[in-house]
């Protein structure tokens, strides 16, 4: 039998595997600029990397890869499917943080946003906005 205590519990156990979590920064970084995060699917992770001139603290699970931006880095920009621009680089997906898998040298954990686009929109196949025709 299943008493309230225990729906309780679950119940608030529930609400905060839900609740949006910061990605935590490697001891000794810094974020001076604010800090937002790019979201992509996993698979495309490893296609990305290598053209990245410069390459932050980089998170990873088994769905998601997270690039550490500085704050308003989607400002003008229009992220391409299906990556996913995150606000103070909170992450809400799963149960568990996902894990550091590359941090930078020095204590500046950012991934350069236009060249982080750029890649997101050539691997994805996606036209860079300012690239786009205009319609009137």
């Amino acid at each position: 039998m299943v008493s309230l205590d225990t729906l309780t519990r679950l119940r608030r156990a529930q609400r905060s595997a839900a609740t949006p979590r910061p990605l935590p920064l490697p001891e000794g970084m810094t974020t001076p600029m604010g800090c937002d995060a790019v979201a992509a699917p996993a698979r495309i992770g490893p296609l990305v990397l290598p053209r990245l001139p410069r390459v932050g603290c980089v998170y990873a699970d088994r769905t998601h890869w997270w690039w550490l931006v500085p704050a308003d880095s989607d400002y003008a920009l229009e992220w391409p499917e299906p990556a996913r621009y995150t606000t103070g680089a909170l992450v809400s997906d799963g149960s568990t943080a996902p894990g550091l898998i590359l941090r930078p040298d020095g204590t500046i954990p950012y991934t350069p946003p236009i060249p982080l686009y750029l890649a997101l929109c050539r691997v994805t196949g996606t036209t860079p906005a300012w690239s786009r025709p205009l319609s009137a």
